[in-house]
């Protein structure tokens, strides 16, 4: 199977399953993928609707389907040529009960087979932070019991519906005391047991109680546990401790997703764990079934660069490997990682300038101070987002580098804990890459950089520690005398600054910092960089050099919202200054805001949330007149909001719920949009030129995505219009039914409004774009970049590049700026508002005649391509020739 031309995200359970994904591939035929880039499909916790809350990493889940079902689906997919593309997760695994290895280790402690699989610090016991509140009062509130776990064969400690095995050593001192028959055999079980025979333990304990009358003994047990004291006791001789789960951000025994407790770091860098963590996976790759691998948070692994290498020797060199990595600007993969390149939340940012008004983003920047306040820079606001969650949401974490960094570098905590903040605040991206073998120049330089400007910050004998830190980091001084604790502690360290990094930036920031949504998004920047097209065009030049198999995302299941919702609101920095009045009117008129604690709720700048909110995601054919419709969107809305708040951990958080503000913000948006008649009448009918504006940039950056170097990624639904919120809302199933309707072979029509609207014409533009790359894979895979000048009246209006190959090449044409393309040229003929606008030819392009790829219609040139032709009546064009 060759490496993809395109892909097509599909994501499994919320009622997608491998017999309903057969059914869709034809439909993925007809439209032009050649490969199925499908979701994590192994077992996964019950009711998960995303599977990274892996199970068993190598049962394929039942739910789906199984195995079975799988390999179904993979015959099913090569027989029409098309590959699959499997999402795998070697950074985690559920630390849940329906986890037969955390079960184990729960069970064993250390001893257990599994016990080095997960990434605990055994040097104190296992946490299991899964309780409402704290152990000693959940016994107080009779919460917790001692039971019989049938099933498992052990006795266990019961928190309603979950049991803890208790360590098989301890049984004798739960069961000390009981006159029943079968305590003493349960006892002497448990004093013989040992991990390596935990298998014949529980089967013996399970036949015992098969064979017995068991009753009685839980009777006894039951009586044994209304002495609190003695649960206590029992407790305190297990290898782990259940805790309250808000003590999980104060420090956890093991390494953790992010600020996810219920996910556990998994070791893949032991061989043993990666060869049983990847058994099946690599089954199904070399019988042929699985065509590529996605590695999900690759930069959460201990050495990401040995992992791949070591998942490329395993798998080949025909299986392409991409990784989910978020690339701050100016940052490129390591040149030593073996794969085809990311999963492109880069490609997203490189296409800001291209959709983005510098002029109306000002704009917006004064409007919302006007209404918000006067505002910190950015990265003052990324610094106190920064310094959160770095005393609060990662404070044990944080405290356990101190703790080490004291001890190695014999420095006081205080002046550590300082230094360490100040690094960490100043680190500019997710991480870096320092190993066994040492660390990359380029990081020792950023390191370097890191260090200059936390100094900026410290006094005293603080820059000095911060030195001692780096070093640490690096591998350096003190790496000579205790080589082992170093590596520790530069792992931790690298394995921090990337999930700190995300929470404060994607999911702090992101959600604080709203005077702009459009720029608010995964691998995107608050501050859009400058240059503008001249810049799009050297981030193309440089991701065909070095990503040219990478994936090209707009839209994905992690995005904070849909690709054709942000095209929108690109659209609305162009009109921001009727808007600014608009938003001004609305909320004077319909706010109804309440005080809580003092405050307005909603306040100011969550008021202009709400608006953008509403304004970049409305559905193109909802009116006040759909009263089922409305009700539907508001809760969606009320949703989106309720997350927002949180994530921004300002006035509520996921941590600590403020129950009224946040009924007060969900109201605010129910009574717009489901008591207010008028206003959403009033909001339909001013937001027209806008609906129509960001289904021209939607065209725009898919065609971009179609012809700009690497492999465009199409998120399940977004060939048609994705108007989704932040997830759980991106993750619900489109209508695929409606989708599998596509004619491919229809006419293509730009004048069509109806198609426009509903999404056939961006379906169409999709279908014939991926038509031409597999017709010419090899121009679209190494072809040559080559930005085009546009001159004259109009030059602001389009873009355009060239991809060239032996011979062949393809012209991209698209409009820009659509609001003032409306207001310019209203009641103008194309002729009349182009002008003498033109994409300018280079040499071997000059005087060639073109065919559009998308219209079929025939362009003639002379030293360039009048605009008057290619954009008559259309607003993107494909044009492909031959060069002599």
């Amino acid at each position: 199977m060759p490496f993809p031309v395109s892909t097509y995200r599909l994501q499994f359970r919320n009622g997608m399953d491998f017999d309903r994904a057969i059914g869709l591939v034809p439909y993925l035929k007809r439209l032009g993928i050649t490969h199925l880039y499908a979701s994590p499909v192994f077992a996964a916790t019950e009711g998960s609707t995303h599977g990274y809350d892996v199970t068993d990493a190598n049962l394929i889940d039942p739910v789906l389907g199984g195995r079975e079902g799988l390999e179904r689906l993979a015959e099913v997919l090569k027989a029409e040529g098309l590959g699959l593309i499997l999402d795998i997760v070697p950074n985690h695994m559920a630390a849940s009960l329906e986890n037969p290895w955390w079960r184990s280790v729960i069970e064993w402690g250390e001893a257990s087979r599994y016990g080095h699989y997960f990434d605990i610090d055994w040097g104190q016991r296992l946490t299991l932070p899964f309780l409402g509140k704290p152990f000693e009062q959940a016994v107080a509130d009779g919460e917790i019991s001692l039971t019989l776990d049938r099933e498992h064969g052990s006795l266990a400690f019961a928190y309603f519906d979950r049991l803890y095995p208790l360590t098989p050593s301890t049984h004798a001192a739960a069961l000390d005391g009981c006159s029943h028959p079968l305590a003493a055999r349960l006892a002497e079980l448990g004093r013989q047991a040992s991990s390596a025979e935990d298998a014949e333990f529980h089967r013996a304990v399970s036949a015992l109680c098969e064979e017995g009358q068991s009753d009685g003994l839980l009777q006894e047990l039951n009586t044994k546990a209304e002495d609190r004291a003695f649960l206590v006791r029992l407790h305190d001789l297990q290898p782990w401790r259940l805790m309250f789960w808000t003590e999980a951000a104060k420090g956890l025994s093991y390494r953790r997703f992010f600020e996810i407790a219920g996910l556990v770091g998994l070791r893949v860098e032991a061989d043993d764990v990666f060869e049983d963590a990847h058994r099946t996976i690599l089954e199904m790759v070399r019988a042929g079934q699985v065509d590529g691998l996605r590695i999900d948070h690759v930069d959460g692994l201990a050495d990401p660069g040995r992992y791949l290498q070591q998942l490329r020797s395993a798998v080949g060199e025909d299986i392409p490997i991409y990784v989910e990595k978020i690339l701050a600007p100016g940052e490129d993969l390591p040149e030593d990682w073996p794969v085809q390149g990311s999963t492109g939340y880069e490609f997203i940012a490189a296409q800001v300038p291209v959709l983005l008004d510098r002029t109306g983003f000002q704009a917006m920047r004064e409007a919302y101070s006007q209404i918000a306040g006067p505002q910190k820079a950015v990265s003052e606001k990324m610094r106190e987002a920064k310094l959160r969650m770095i005393r609060i949401n990662f404070a044990g974490e944080v405290k356990a580098l101190v703790d080490q960094a004291s001890e190695l570098s014999g420095q006081p905590e205080d002046g550590v804990r300082k230094a360490l903040e100040e690094l960490l605040v100043a680190f500019p991206r997710y991480r870096t890459y320092g190993a066994e073998q040492g660390m990359p120049v380029s990081d020792q330089a950023l390191l370097d950089e890191v260090l200059a400007l936390a100094k900026t910050r410290l006094d005293g004998d603080t820059p000095a520690v911060a030195e001692k830190i780096v070093g640490l980091v690096k591998g350096e001084g003190l790496a000579q005398e205790h080589p082992a604790a170093v590596a520790v502690f530069r792992r931790r360290f690298q394995q921090l600054t990337g999930p700190l990094m995300a929470k404060s930036l994607e999911d702090t920031l992101f959600f604080r910092h709203v005077e702009f949504l459009a720029l608010n998004e995964v691998g995107g920047e608050l501050e859009p960089e400058e240059g503008g097209l001249e810049h799009f065009h050297a981030e193309m030049k440089r991701r065909a050099k070095r990503q040219p198999l990478g994936l090209s995302a707009s839209s994905t299941h992690d995005t904070k919202r849909g690709e054709d919702a942000r095209a929108r609101l690109f659209a609305l920095a162009e009109d921001t200054p009727r808007f600014a009045r608009l938003i001004d009117a609305w909320r004077e008129k319909h706010a109804d805001v309440i005080e809580i604690d003092g405050k307005p709720a909603p306040e100011p700048e969550v008021e202009w949330m709400i608006f953008q909110a509403l304004i970049g995601h409305w559905p193109v054919d909802l009116d006040a007149g759909n009263l089922e419709g409305l009700s539907d969107f508001a809760d969606r809305v009320a949703a989106f909001v309720e997350k927002s708040l949180r994530e921004a951990k300002l006035r509520t958080d996921w941590n600590g719920i403020n129950a009224d503000y946040e009924q007060a913000a969900t109201d605010y948006v129910r009574r717009l949009l489901i008591d207010n008649h008028d206003f959403v009448e009033a909001f339909v009918r001013e937001i027209q030129p806008l609906i129509w504006a960001g289904l021209v940039n939607g065209l725009t950056q898919t065609v971009i995505k179609l012809s700009a170097p690497g492999i465009p990624d199409i998120y399940q639904g977004s060939e048609r219009l994705d108007l989704s919120f932040v997830d759980p809302d991106n993750r619900r199933p489109p209508p695929f039914d409606t989708l599998a309707e596509f004619d491919p072979t229809a006419p293509l029509s730009f004048t069509d409004e109806r198609a426009l609207a509903e999404g056939w014409l961006k379906q169409a533009v999709v279908a014939r774009g991926l038509a031409l790359r597999n017709r010419h894979p090899d121009l679209f895979l190494d072809g040559q970049y080559l930005p085009l000048t546009v001159s004259g009246p109009r030059r602001s209006q389009a873009v355009a590049f060239a991809r060239e190959k032996d011979g062949l090449a393809v012209v991209t044409v698209a409009c820009r700026l659509p609001i003032a393309m409306l207001k310019e040229g209203e009641g103008q003929s194309s002729a009349a508002f182009w002008g003498d606008t033109q994409v300018e030819l280079p040499g071997p392009l000059a005087g060639m005649s073109f065919r559009d790829a998308l219209t079929g219609r025939e362009i003639r040139s002379a030293d360039g391509l009048l605009l008057r032709d290619v954009m008559d009546g259309q607003t993107v064009a494909l044009l492909v020739s031959e060069v002599k």
